[in-house]
């Protein structure tokens, strides 16, 4: 199926779900962690009879839900087609359900509190280097999609390559990327701000603001506005 745009996702109108950097996440808040079987179980169920299988995380208060379809098919300017996990309208009519489910269950999700971190190279050949990272964070090298690494397990975090022009270290290489719900992406950078951190570039507000903690150390907040 074809990858959905942030647009399309925004206007499904999913109340309860954020679209992070790849997957629709949604974190819905349990009395118990029994309780929070129970709902996965239900949960489960309706994925099942969908032929899909989400990502799923229980906590004794919390369970946290991601849905990607690893056949979306994404096309570049050129019609060149590329397959790798994102949100199709399978995962939106599934989100659908599963919502319908909480309610049922009287579980209140909390859409402000989910959050993706991935890790960045910075590099001017990702073609060169992105092979060796795949083997060491995921033991094969088929990991690697265009400038991304994904772990289809989910032990590692995602990482990706931003192209870079060539340049002599002692450049920063790495740097993180923390995906937010846009209506928290504000708040956490003022927090950060009070803590000693600098706006180091706003350009591209709000689909990411960049900051560096007092030593020049970097981190891209992101959210799907704007893109």
């Amino acid at each position: 199926m074809d990858m959905l745009t942030v647009q399309a996702i925004q206007d499904a109108g999913l109340a309860d779900w954020r679209k992070l950097a790849q997957r629709l996440h949604a974190r819905f808040l349990v009395a118990s962690f029994a309780d929070g079987l129970k709902f996965l179980t239900a949960i489960g169920e309706t994925c099942a009879a969908a032929g899909t299988q989400p990502d799923v995380r229980v906590g004794a208060t919390f369970v946290d839900v991601a849905l990607a379809s690893p056949d979306a098919v994404y096309r570049d300017p050129d019609g060149v087609e590329y397959v790798f996990p994102s949100v199709t309208q399978r995962d939106v009519e599934l989100a659908r359900r599963i919502s319908a489910i909480a309610g049922s269950h009287e579980v209140q999700a909390d859409p402000a509190g989910v959050v993706q971190l991935e890790i960045a190279i910075d590099t001017a050949d990702p073609e060169k280097i992105g092979p060796f990272w795949a083997a060491v964070l995921t033991g094969s090298t088929d990991a690697m999609h265009g400038v991304d690494v994904g772990d289809p397990t989910d032990r590692v975090p995602n990482l990706w390559f931003q192209r870079t022009d060539p340049h002599e270290t002692p450049r920063q290489r790495f740097h993180l990327d923390l995906w937010l719900p846009p209506e928290v992406a504000h708040t956490r950078i003022e927090a950060a701000l009070a803590a000693g951190g600098t706006i180091t570039s706003d350009a591209e507000a709000p689909a990411f603001t960049v900051l560096a903690d007092p030593d020049g150390n970097k981190v891209c907040i992101c959210t799907t506005e704007s893109r």
